[in-house]
This record gives C-alpha cells, structure tokens and sequence, in this order.
C-alpha cells in the first residue's frame, strides 16, 4: 500500500517527477519481483524439483481456467469485444508478487508455497502477455 500511496502522491503534486520515475521505478519494480522468484527457488531448490511437474499442471489448468472463465463470461453478460479480453486478462492473471510476499510474511516462506506463487507468476506473466499479442494481432470486430 505504501508504494502505492507514494505514487498516488507523486502523480498529484509532483507530476513532472511522477513522469520521470515511471520507467525506473517499473525496471526496479521487475528486478525486485525477479528477485523474490529467485530468492524462493533457491531457498526451496530440492523441493523444486519434486514438486515442478504436480506445480506447473495445476498452474495451467488455473490460469487457462480464468482466461477462459473470464472471457466467456464477459460475453455471457453481453460485454463487447475489448472489455471480454481485458476481463479475460484480469481473471486469468493473479497477482503472484503478492502472494510471495505473503507467503514469507505469514507462512516464513514454506518452501512448497513458496514454489507454487514462483511458478505461478512466471506462468501467469508468460500467458498474459502471449495471450494480450496474440489478441493485439487481431483486429476487434465494430
């Protein structure tokens, strides 16, 4: 929240600087992200590797179940095109960094959790953005 605020601050009274920090700020943001993914497989390496095959199918089933949830639900409920892919992406995609940070805050960073939320954020980043360019090379119907 705080970083957040921070930003939310920022933008309001100090907008050139906001404009300014936007692109460090979203690298150190990454770098930061990497870092706790690596920090979690490294601590958790052994069971890692035991565990990647079981990890990865349930990964997958849950974020193609939330893509396709998503989409189809939008259109249930008559969206048009653009709002069914944005909901689309925001269902299928949940927010991992978070879930490592709670996971070492709450849970001292069990190493199974630990690997599920690495997983799943690298997972999650790779099919939301394969998913939004396969979508940016179709055109949206009028």
């Amino acid at each position: 929240m705080i970083p957040i605020f921070l930003g939310i601050l920022t933008k309001r009274y100090l907008p050139k600087n906001a404009v300014e920090l936007a692109k460090p700020l979203k690298i150190l943001s990454g770098f930061i992200f990497i870092a706790f993914l690596l920090i979690a497989l490294l601590a958790n390496y052994q069971i890692f590797l035991k565990m990647i095959h079981r990890v990865f199918l349930y990964v997958f089933l849950m974020n193609t179940t939330g893509f396709l949830l998503g989409y189809y639900f939008a259109k249930l409920v008559r969206l048009d095109e653009r709002d069914a892919r944005c909901i689309s992406i925001e269902t299928g995609i949940q927010n991992s960094g978070l879930g490592l940070v709670l996971i070492f805050a709450f849970f001292g960073g069990q190493g199974s959790m630990a690997i599920i939320a690495a997983v799943w954020g690298i997972w999650h980043g790779l099919a939301g953005v394969s998913l939004a360019w396969f979508w940016s090379r179709r055109r949206i119907p009028f």
